[in-house]
C-alpha cells in the first residue's frame, strides 16, 4: 500500500514544494497548516504513516502539537522541520519523541532518506510490540489485520467467546489462520499471559499421542526414562490449542473427552487422576459432523468441542484485506530481511486481490517473503510474484535503453512521446540514456531537419551535432544539405 505523509507547516510554498519531492518518490501527501488541524486530520482516523511537523507556527506551535499527539497515543514517527537548527530546540523535540529532524531547506534526498528511516524504524517497533505479546501471550482481536465484513464477524464472535471459559471449534481451511484466531482469544481472555500451547494433533505419531498429551511416568513404558508432564499440564491455568483436532485416534478421543468433562487427566503409569484448570481451543479444516457420520470421530466429543463454533474465511472471502496483509508482511519481512521496500504498487495489489490463494493467508505470506528477498526496486512488481502473475522478471539486458521504432510520417508529431524515464524494475534511467533516446525521437519526427530539432529542443544546433556524434545517432541525421551532413561528419 502507498505510504501516506502528512506535511504540517503553515507556509503553502514549503508544503507544494515537499509533496512534489514526496509523490516523485510514490508518498501520497496529506496537508495539515497548523497543529490543530494536523490533530484533526489523525483524529478522523485517516490513514498516515509519518509526520513532517514544522515548529514554528501560528497558533499550537510544533513543540506542543508534537506532545499532543503523543498524550493522544498516536504512534505514528514524527520529523521536525526546523529554519534555525538550534541544538535545544531539537533536543526538546526529541524529547517530545520526534525520530528525526531537517533544517530548511532541505535537499530532496534528505527527506527522502529521514522519510524512509523512519518508516523503517516504525516497522522495527511494530514487529518487536508483535513479537513481545505472540511470546507473552497478550495477542488481542486488536491485532487481528482486515475489516472486512468476515474478519469483523470473526472478531465480534472471538470477543464474545473470549469472556467465558467456553470451548471454542474454529474451522476454515487450510491456512487461514486458525491458529491467530485462537491465540487472540487467549489474550483477549482472563488467561492472557498465562500459558499457550499449540498441539498440531496430525503431526504426533499414533504411538506418543497420549504420552504428549497427558503425559508419562518415569519407567511407565520402554524408553520412560524420565518423566513427563503432558501438554495439559503444561497448559495448566491457560489454554491449550488442539489444531487438527479431527486427527486423533478414537481411543484418545475418549481419553480427551473424560479430561473435557471432568477436568483430570491420567497420566500413562500414574497411580491417581491429575486436576488441570486448561481452556480448550481446538481447529480443524475438516467436516467433523461427517467425521461422525462416517464413525471417525466420537459424536459425544463434537458435541463438547463444538459448543462455540467460529468459522474463519478463506482469502477469497475477504479480498479487501489482502492490501493490509501484504503491507503487514512487508513490513515484518523488511525487518527480518534488513530490506527497506516501500510498499507493493497498485498494479501488484490488483493482481494480488484477483489471484484465488487455495493456500489462503499463509500462502500469500510465503509470496510476499520471496517478493521481499529478490525485490530491488521501493515498490514490489507484478514481477516479483511470477508464480502468480504470470509476469516473468524482465532479463538484465531489457534495463538498458532500447530503440525507439520510427515514428510514421503523419505530418504531426505524437502526443505521446515514448520516452521512457524508468527502467523495466522501476529505477531511474540514466539522464544520457534518457537524451540520447530524446535526441533519437526528436530526429524521426523531424525527418532529419537538424535546424527545426535543434530549435525544438532548446539548444544550438553545434550543441545537437556534437551530442548526435557522441551518441552515436550520425546515420538518422539527414534533409538540411551538404552542411549540416559534412559538419556532423567531422
Amino acid at each position: 500500500m502507498t505510504k501516506t505523509v502528512l506535511v504540517v507547516d503553515d507556509d503553502p510554498t514549503q508544503r507544494r514544494l515537499i509533496q512534489a519531492v514526496l509523490e516523485r518518490d510514490g508518498f501520497a501527501v496529506a496537508h495539515a497548516q497548523s497543529g490543530d488541524e494536523a490533530i484533526q486530520h489523525l483524529t478522523s482516523g485517516a490513514s498516515v504513516d509519518v509526520i513532517l511537523l514544522d515548529l514554528v507556527m501560528p497558533g499550537i506551535s510544533g513543540q506542543d502539537t508534537l506532545i499532543e499527539m503523543r498524550a493522544r497515543s498516536f504512534a505514528q514517527p514524527v520529523i521536525v522541520l526546523t529554519s534555525t537548527g538550534g541544538i535545544d530546540t531539537v533536543v526538546k523535540a526529541m524529547q517530545a519523541g520526534a525520530c528525526d529532524f531537517f533544517v530548511k531547506p532541505a535537499s530532496p534526498e534528505r527527506i527522502t532518506i529521514s522519510i524512509r528511516n523512519a518508516l523503517s524504524m516504525g516497522a522495527l517497533k511494530v514487529e518487536v510490540d508483535r513479537l513481545k505479546k505472540h511470546a507473552t501471550g497478550r495477542t488481542s482481536f486488536n491485532d487481528l489485520i482486515g475489516s472486512s465484513p468476515p474478519m469483523t464477524l470473526v472478531k465480534r464472535l472471538g470477543e464474545r467467546a473470549a469472556k467465558s471459559s467456553i470451548p471454542i471449534l474454529i474451522t476454515g481451511e487450510s491456512g487461514v489462520g486458525k491458529e491467530v484466531i485462537a491465540r487472540a482469544v487467549h489474550g483477549s481472555s482472563e488467561r492472557a499471559g498465562k500459558p499457550f500451547v499449540a498441539v498440531n494433533c496430525g503431526a504426533i505419531p499414533a504411538n506418543l499421542v497420549e504420552s504428549i498429551l497427558f503425559g508419562h511416568e518415569k519407567g511407565s513404558f520402554t524408553g520412560a526414562t524420565d518423566k513427563h508432564l503432558g501438554k495439559f499440564q503444561e497448559a495448566n491455568g491457560g489454554t491449550l490449542f488442539l489444531d487438527e483436532v479431527g486427527e486423533l485416534p478414537l481411543d484418545i478421543q475418549v481419553k480427551l473427552l473424560r479430561a473435557l468433562q471432568e477436568s483430570e487427566i491420567d497420566a500413562i503409569g500414574s497411580k491417581r487422576s491429575i486436576k488441570v484448570d486448561v481452556r480448550i481451543v481446538s481447529a480443524t479444516n475438516r467436516d467433523l459432523s461427517l467425521a461422525v457420520k462416517e464413525g471417525r470421530f466420537r459424536e459425544d466429543l463434537f458435541y463438547r468441542l463444538n459448543v462455540f463454533p467460529i468459522e474463519a474465511p478463506s482469502l477469497r472471502e475477504r479480498r479487501e484485506d489482502v492490501p493490509a496483509l501484504v503491507d503487514c508482511f512487508i513490513r515484518r519481512f523488511n525487518v527480518e530481511e534488513g530490506k527497506s521496500v516501500v510498499g507493493a504498487g497498485a498494479e501488484t495489489l490488483a493482481c494480488l486481490m484477483a489471484h484465488e490463494w487455495p493456500g489462503n493467508v499463509r500462502q500469500l505470506e510465503n509470496a510476499v517473503y520471496r517478493a521481499i528477498v529478490l525485490a530491488d526496486a521501493p515498490y514490489l512488481q507484478p514481477y516479483d510474484f511470477p508464480a502468480i502473475s504470470g509476469v516473468a522478471a524482465p532479463p538484465p539486458e531489457a534495463q538498458a535503453a532500447t530503440p525507439i521504432a520510427p515514428a510514421p510520417d503523419t505530418g504531426a508529431p505524437p502526443q505521446d512521446a515514448p520516452v521512457r524515464i524508468l527502467d523495466a524494475r522501476g529505477h531511474l534511467r540514466t539522464l544520457e540514456e534518457i537524451e540520447r533516446d530524446l535526441i533519437q525521437l526528436a530526429i524521426e519526427i523531424y525527418a532529419g531537419h537538424m535546424s527545426e530539432v535543434a530549435r525544438r529542443l532548446g539548444i544550438g544546433r553545434s550543441t545537437l551535432y556534437r551530442k548526435v556524434r557522441e551518441q552515436g545517432l550520425d546515420g538518422l541525421v539527414k534533409g538540411e544539405g551538404e552542411v549540416e551532413a559534412e559538419t556532423v561528419a567531422a
